[in-house]
């Protein structure tokens, strides 16, 4: 039986931080478990935000970016807000 669709990503620009986060995960060789860890916050959490599942804020950005080693900014540059 297949799997049912799960949720769809809040807008296109949260589907591409997410991306960016997990691509940057994968770089580092680290598990959505290890990445949560580090920036103290719940794997669950980490796999909604690569799905671009969250509206996710400034704070969480910030600690997100730290532990995978990079600029915020490069997290975020040139991703659009859509409505």
């Amino acid at each position: 039986m297949p799997r049912p669709a799960g949720k769809p990503p809040l807008s296109s620009a949260t589907a591409e931080f997410g991306a960016r986060v997990r691509r940057r995960r994968a770089q580092l060789g680290l598990s959505q478990e290890a990445l949560a860890d580090t920036c103290e916050l719940h794997w669950t959490y980490i796999g909604q935000v690569e799905r671009g599942q969250r509206n996710i804020s400034l704070h969480n950005i910030i600690r997100i970016a730290e532990a995978l080693q990079i600029d915020p900014g490069r997290l975020v540059q040139g991703l659009a807000s859509t409505t």
